[in-house]
């Protein structure tokens, strides 16, 4: 995943998008970035953020760069923004998305004339640099961007600095967002709409899908009309985005207080004490308490001070280690307790399984566990949504190669157990159950998933669970 800020202004910029892009923290944990616009031209630094968060990384970059104009990532894989010398001229850019043709438009730009392209560690090619080349091969920026957006498989929103402006592009189909904010002398775009507020700005507008804007300090043009089809990603409001964050008019505390609401009426054990999973499964389980009247517990605290974020190893072993250590448990809200325990979703299991195990042997009688969305069954196309290298990672998806053989991955088989009125899918969960031993297994529904967003469902992307686009 990742996240980004832009700031447009009259006066030094550097403030409002150090602390603009420090906001963005919650959406990646490898790379940081920060390119300014001044007198003296383009300054720009990037920092590693795996060990230490954004704010640490910069807090000398910020005394000393100086702009009127400036964008800022957190990146989740490639060092970004990127400073561009073309015969566009000099830019910095920096994007989120994720690109699933990069061979065949690498191949393609080769034949057109260009050279080579740096490979970072992993022996990937840079995805903003790719973009960059892409937009490179049209005549002006316009339309550069627009061909990016075109020729990308997957998904790409895309800022990108100038001299004379900042311009803002949300991916084709608006699967990610870009909100922008006004104050006087000032104007910001930025993925999370909540990191502007205590800046002092102003919700301006949300762009529209495949939108690409230029602003200014004093103004914002419209130089590619939004497109009709919306398939903003789910997975913002269900575990993504802050609780504090707004995506087409509906925040995510909301929608998680619906989403534990309709898990509520669909239910029907008893247990003690209604929990969720920090940080994100605890407006749900909010919800799901209000509807059922089982009192809302924390049995388990997440200690902060000094891991705001996940410290995120490569190795998966070390990932799930880090992130049950970071849980403190309540011991006397735990012991002879039947609990009912949300988390906002279920991708290898491992994690959740080993929390359930630690939940018995702390003294739990009943471990219930209610994912807040439904069984994941395909890794995500368009925004790095799990670090999976193959979708046999995903617990569904082994529990139905268990089932299943070789007809695993028909696609008419999985239709069935993604539909939660099938005997394949209650078999499935089932499974699941037995395996990471909870007492019981309830997935949230599609529909109510859905529901819970009270935008029209056919604007929400839900590829992840049932593979439709």
């Amino acid at each position: 995943m990742g996240g980004f800020f832009a700031v447009a202004s009259k006066e030094d910029c550097v403030f409002d998008l150090f602390f603009g892009t420090d906001y963005h923290s919650h959406l990646g944990t490898r790379r940081g970035g920060m390119a300014v616009y001044g007198e003296k031209g383009f300054d720009r630094s990037i920092h590693n953020i795996e060990n230490s968060p954004f704010r640490t990384k910069f807090e000398k970059d910020v005394n000393e760069m100086k702009g009127n104009y400036g964008i800022g990532c957190i990146s989740d894989y490639e060092p970004q923004p990127l400073l561009v010398r073309s015969h566009h001229g000099t830019y910095a850019i920096t994007t989120v998305g994720k690109i699933n043709n990069t061979n065949e438009i690498v191949n393609s730009i080769f034949n057109t004339g260009n050279t080579h392209f740096l490979e970072m560690s992993g022996g990937d090619i840079n995805a903003t640099e790719l973009v960059a080349a892409i937009i490179n091969q049209k005549e002006n920026l316009i339309d550069g961007i627009r061909y990016a957006q075109e020729l990308i498989d997957g998904s790409m929103t895309i800022l990108l600095l100038t001299a004379k402006g900042i311009y803002a592009a949300r991916d084709r189909m608006g699967r990610t967002p870009v909100a922008i904010g006004k104050k006087d002398g000032s104007m910001c775009a930025a993925f999370e709409s909540f990191a502007y507020l205590n800046l002092g700005y102003t919700d301006y507008r949300e762009l529209g899908p495949g939108e690409i804007v230029v602003f200014t300090p004093d103004s914002l043009v419209t130089l590619a009309a939004p497109g009709k089809e919306l398939k903003i990603c789910t997975f913002l409001w269900v575990y993504y985005g802050y609780p504090s964050s707004s995506y087409e008019g509906i925040s995510v505390e909301r929608m998680r207080y619906n989403c534990g609401k309709l898990m509520a009426q669909r239910d029907n054990v008893k247990p003690d004490i209604v929990a969720g999973v920090p940080d994100s499964g605890t407006a749900h389980a909010v919800g799901y308490a209000n509807e059922s009247g089982i009192p809302f517990s924390r049995p388990f605290i997440k200690y902060t001070p000094t891991w705001p974020r996940s410290f995120m190893p490569t190795m998966q072993t070390k990932r799930n280690l880090i992130a049950k250590m970071k849980l403190i448990p309540v011991h006397d809200l735990i012991q002879n307790t039947s609990m009912l325990l949300i988390d906002d979703s279920i991708v290898r299991g491992t994690q959740l399984g080993e929390t359930t195990e630690f939940l018995y042997q702390s003294g739990a009688k009943e471990v219930h566990i209610r994912p807040a969305c439904p069984p994941i069954m395909y890794g995500c196309k368009y925004l790095n949504f799990s670090r999976s290298t193959s979708e046999m990672d995903l617990i569904a998806r082994r529990v139905i190669a268990r089932l299943e053989g070789d007809k695993a991955n028909d696609p008419e088989v999985l239709d069935r157990y993604a539909d939660p009125d099938t005997p394949e899918y209650e078999t499935m969960v089932e499974e699941i159950r037995k395996e990471l031993g909870f007492t019981s297994l309830r997935f949230n529904r599609l529909d109510d998933m859905l529901k819970a967003v009270e935008i029209d469902p056919c604007k929400l992307c839900t590829y992840c669970w049932n593979g439709k686009e």
